[in-house]
């Protein structure tokens, strides 16, 4: 028996993907699952702190929601992605925990 294969060319034009594209693909695939979980934390800390005005649990729903959208920023910026004013104005993010970020 014979087998058949592709000439190379054929294979680049039709997009035939090797195992290196395969992994890059996964690899993207699992950063932009990951940046969308960081994102969902940043919505619910700034959430919880919005329910917190004042008193009791303040302090700790702040430094949540300084933690979580600096975590956010930083794996942007790995990834490539710099823009901080579109993420604050995106997620309405606050002043008070923009102040707590450049203690970092």
């Amino acid at each position: 028996m014979s087998s058949l294969r592709m000439p190379q060319a054929f294979t680049r034009r039709l997009g035939v993907e090797s195992g290196d594209a395969v992994l890059r693909y996964e690899l993207m695939e699992e950063q932009a699952a990951s940046l969308g979980r960081a994102g969902k934390r940043v919505e619910e800390s700034l959430e919880a702190l919005r329910r917190h005005p004042g008193g009791e649990g303040r302090a700790e729903a702040l430094r949540a929601a300084a933690d979580a959208v600096w975590s956010f920023l930083v794996q942007r910026e790995a990834m490539g992605l710099r823009d901080r004013a579109y993420i604050v104005a995106h997620y309405g993010v606050p002043r008070e925990v923009l102040n707590r970020l450049g203690g970092r």
